[in-house]
């Protein structure tokens, strides 16, 4: 278990000056079993207004606009979460199982995954969870990690075709076979210690539990990891969605910070 502070902060500048915007967020860590929100600052720049809510799959949202004339655009969220409270998520809703088990969007396979699932399917032996550490790790082997070959997007299966990509393509790709082996499977979206970027992984659901497996690094989820949101693939837990009138050309920029706080270290 560790205490982790966390700074999401995200900023949007405009070639020309924008009229009004409208956005909306999911930046905020959920609270589950595995970890608890503690503390909570909120920064939101020009000054406006802002609510709270909440979409289907749970996730927590930020929602509002700004309507004077601005050339930039930034949210700051920070906090404090304790994580690794328990290694796992009981199911918190009955449509869980089958929301999570079909192909869809970033997540469908083709050819080439299929072929590859062909290759390891009749070595899958225990539980789902056993299965999906297996996935995991021949994963691992054979899909090298590496940045700007793919963008948001891609799909697992043109990352599957390429040989390599970042934290979301090894987190479609795994989520593509669990699916195929009847494994519940979702994409989760978060932060990580020592990443300075967000993360993504995955989550499988095991005897009616959801576990975290990181197939980027190989790793099943414990205390080092803090979750944002869950869907069926990327695209359900964009973090950042919007429509600006004016602004011209747009440069985002977003930088995260995890680290252990003080009061977390024994």
């Amino acid at each position: 278990m560790k205490k982790l502070y966390f700074e999401y902060d995200m900023r949007i500048s405009y070639s020309e000056a924008a009229q009004s915007c409208r956005y909306t967020m999911k930046c905020i860590p959920a609270g589950t079993d595995r970890q608890r929100l503690e503390k909570l600052d909120i920064r939101i720049q020009p000054k406006a207004d802002y609510a709270e809510g909440e979409d289907s799959f749970g996730n927590r949202l930020l929602f509002g606009g700004v309507d004077e004339v601005h050339d930039f655009f930034s949210v700051c969220v920070t906090g404090q979460v304790t994580a690794g409270l328990s290694g796992a998520e009981p199911v918190r809703r009955g449509t869980d199982a089958m929301l999570y088990r079909h192909p869809h969007g970033l997540t469908r396979p083709a050819e080439g995954i299929c072929s590859y699932w062909e290759t390891l399917r009749t070595k899958l032996r225990g539980t789902p969870l056993e299965q999906g550490i297996f996935l995991m790790h021949r994963l691992r082997q054979d899909f090298a990690y590496e940045q700007n070959v793919t963008d948001i997007s891609t799909t697992a299966e043109e990352a599957f075709r390429l040989g390599r990509g970042v934290c979301q393509d090894y987190a479609h790709i795994l989520i593509a076979l669990c699916r195929m082996a009847g494994i519940p499977a979702r994409y989760v979206t978060g932060m990580l210690i020592g990443e300075g970027r967000s993360h993504a992984w995955v989550e499988i659901l095991s005897e009616d539990q959801w576990f975290g497996l990181d197939p980027a690094n190989d790793l099943l989820v414990e205390d080092s990891h803090i979750k944002i949101g869950v869907g069926r693939d990327a695209a359900d837990c964009a973090i950042n969605r919007g429509l600006v009138m004016g602004g011209g050309r747009q440069t985002q920029t977003v930088r995260v910070h995890v680290s252990e706080t003080c009061e977390g270290k024994s």
